[in-house]
């Protein structure tokens, strides 16, 4: 029998959940690579997502606790969206993707999991990488680990302008 290790997230399940918001408090922390921070811009930042769907699973989040895109104004708007393209533009590079999946969601019904503080999700995605292993066995799989996934995304945001 073949055994699929992911010890992240046993950290994930036993952990304490947090009573306030991650998106507030991890920009501010002062320890970018520790938080999986890859750029932080004037009203948004770009963050990997510890628990992701894919590698290179990113989500860019204003600084702004708002709970809905039609809250953002129109910097914030902006730079969300560019900062959005920067990272498709740098998974395609890093990662060559086939696809994307890229998005809000917005409330507890459309399956947010902070649901007071917006992110867009970008996930990349390739050919075949849906198979029998979530369907059948709730199990995903990552072949990178998220500190080495992070290495190899990084260097690139040190040159994202916006």
């Amino acid at each position: 029998m073949e055994r699929i290790w992911a010890p992240w997230r046993m950290e994930y399940i036993t952990q304490d959940k947090p009573d306030n918001c991650i998106f507030c408090t991890l920009p501010n922390s002062g320890d970018d690579e520790k938080n999986f921070i890859l750029f932080q811009g004037r009203h948004s930042f770009v963050v990997m997502n510890i628990f992701p769907y894919n590698n290179g699973h990113l989500m860019v989040s204003p600084y702004r606790h708002i709970a809905c895109i039609t809250a953002l104004d129109k910097e914030e708007s902006l730079e969300v969206t560019e900062l959005t393209k920067g990272c498709i533009e740098i998974l395609r590079i890093q990662n060559t993707p086939d696809g994307f999946n890229v998005g809000f969601n917005i409330g507890k019904s459309g399956g947010a999991g902070f649901d007071e503080h917006i992110h867009n999700h970008i996930v990349p995605r390739w050919e075949g990488d849906t198979n029998f292993m979530p369907v059948l066995a709730e199990t995903k799989i990552h072949p990178e680990h998220l500190q080495k996934s992070y290495e190899k995304l990084s260097p690139h945001f040190k040159k994202l302008r916006l």
